[in-house]
């Protein structure tokens, strides 16, 4: 029952996107409703936060990931080729500078 409740949860709030005072809250409203303890209610709170900071995590990287194919796709240097491309101008016209 406890584990179905937590999957309910997790589908129906969508624990990603929810601030973790606003999960915290709505956690204990269940809780208080469903009768859990106070020990089953701060364990299925713990659980479901860090159930949400992983789906941050993986959410996060998987954006990165996809603006990354992006960025690449559409052929945009990266910081570290322009830093590079950068370094060789200045090289380049500390030589020619000399040269005048």
């Amino acid at each position: 029952m406890l584990d179905l409740m937590k999957k309910g949860i997790l589908i129906g709030i969508g624990v990603a996107s929810l601030a973790k005072d606003r999960a915290e809250e709505l956690i204990e409203k269940i809780a208080e409703e469903s009768k859990l303890s106070e020990e089953e209610g701060r364990k299925l709170v713990k659980e479901l936060l860090e159930k949400s900071d992983e789906a941050r995590k993986e959410f996060q990287d998987q954006v990165g990931k996809r603006v990354k194919e992006a960025l690449n796709a559409m052929d945009i240097p990266s910081r570290e080729e322009l830093q590079g491309l950068k370094a060789r101008i200045e090289k380049l016209e500390g030589q020619t500078s000399v040269e005048e």
